[in-house]
């Protein structure tokens, strides 16, 4: 009997515990939803998840730009990395007034994959800067290209479409611009 009793109190205690583990994870999951909704503000989800995202892609560009103004050894690749701060400064600061009329946060901090891509660029030298730089411009802006384009269709906030399609057409530049530096440099060898 008094074990019949210790069992049936465990039980009853295990139930417990694991209906107030099940209300703690019911809170914690409101209470990121409630902090990603307070992030997004007036935005849809799939509108705030490309406001993130070019948010984060400008600033790397920002910070690549910077990185080939320093490291570039040719002055192709210098003279890009400079475009490419000024422009993608341009674009960020648009998307922040933007994200600042729609009561959105953006992001502060570069994701793992950016900053990885901005390491191995910063443990690059010479020649082989500018090469990896220019392939990398190739690619990031063919996916940024796309992505933008997408935007530019679906994207339900008319601010935010309207910026996208707008980018469009500096990002076609960039390709364009990468895509030469990139056949320039293979030339040169």
């Amino acid at each position: 009997m008094r074990a019949h009793k210790i069992i049936t109190g465990a039980i009853v205690t295990g139930a417990l515990l694991l209906s107030g583990t099940q209300m703690l994870r019911a809170q914690v999951n409101a209470t990121t939803q409630d902090t990603k909704e307070g992030q997004r503000g007036q935005l849809s989800e799939s509108d705030y998840r490309f406001l993130e995202k070019a948010a984060r892609g400008g600033m790397e560009e920002v910070e690549l730009g910077q990185l080939a103004q320093q490291k570039g050894t040719s002055q192709e690749v210098r003279n890009f990395g400079q475009r490419m701060v000024a422009d993608h400064t341009k674009l960020n600061n648009e998307l922040k007034q933007i994200a600042s009329q729609k009561g959105a946060t953006l992001p502060t901090q570069l994701s793992h994959h950016e900053n990885s891509s901005i390491q191995h660029l910063q443990n690059a030298t010479g020649a082989d800067f500018d090469k990896t730089y220019s392939k990398d411009m190739v690619k990031d802006h063919q996916k940024d290209l796309k992505e933008f384009q997408s935007a530019a269709q679906k994207v339900t906030d008319p601010d935010l479409r309207t910026f996208a399609q707008k980018a469009v057409a500096t990002l076609q530049e960039h390709l364009s611009l990468a895509e030469n530096i990139e056949n320039n440099i293979k030339t040169e060898k």
